[in-house]
């Protein structure tokens, strides 16, 4: 497959870009992909969650009433789980939610993520570009020329570009990332992929 490169007026520069076959032309994996998705969203996970058992509850030891002779159940100290204020039961601990996959697996799922926007037709190249200084308002005007405005776009440049990043950083529907950052979850989540030309050679370099 090959996609015709544009500049960043949204004019054809005349050149193409040929797909590899062996990146964006694979038998996708979808267990790969589920895969490599939970484990992108459990390593995002801060596991900070932390609530007080009835030990680190503040409170009297006290015994609330006498254990027989009131008709009613017999109760402990205030910091009774079943008081209001008590500690609670079986309540979330700080944990590690961190996964690990294989290496191999990862690949495949990229491959695999590639490989279904490149069939559903949602890779436009770029030429490369860059900003000479930070402005969301030069980004947006890139983004409503190449009529994007309304996507949810990700950009996939070869190289860190501060300038781009930083200009596209308050942007909902934008999203700017490099070959080596490249996930699997951004890749499905973005409606359309922008890739700059210069990347690919990396990205086949990566991936292949």
């Amino acid at each position: 497959m090959e996609i015709a490169v544009k500049n960043i007026n949204g004019e054809e520069t005349g050149r193409k870009v040929k797909l590899s076959k062996g990146v964006f032309g694979i038998e996708p994996n979808d267990h790969a992909i589920y895969l490599d998705v939970k484990q992108h969203r459990a390593n995002v996970r801060q596991g900070t969650h932390k609530s007080k058992e009835r030990g680190e509850i503040r409170g009297s030891r006290r015994k609330v009433k006498k254990q027989k002779g009131t008709g009613t159940a017999r109760f402990g100290d205030i910091k009774n789980p079943i008081f209001r204020g008590g500690g609670r039961i079986f309540g979330p601990k700080p944990r590690d939610y961190n996964q690990k996959l294989n290496k191999k697996l990862k690949l495949l799922a990229r491959r695999s993520a590639l490989t279904y926007k490149a069939i559903e037709k949602s890779i436009s190249v770029l030429e490369d570009f860059s900003l000479e200084a930070v402005k969301t308002k030069e980004f947006v005007s890139i983004l409503n020329k190449l009529s994007l405005q309304d996507e949810k776009t990700l950009f996939i440049l070869k190289e860190n570009d501060m300038n781009v990043y930083m200009s596209s950083r308050n942007l909902q529907k934008a999203q700017v990332t490099t070959c080596d950052e490249l996930n699997t979850y951004d890749l499905l989540n973005a409606e359309k992929l922008i890739i700059t030309e210069g990347s690919f050679e990396k990205i086949e370099n990566l991936l292949g």
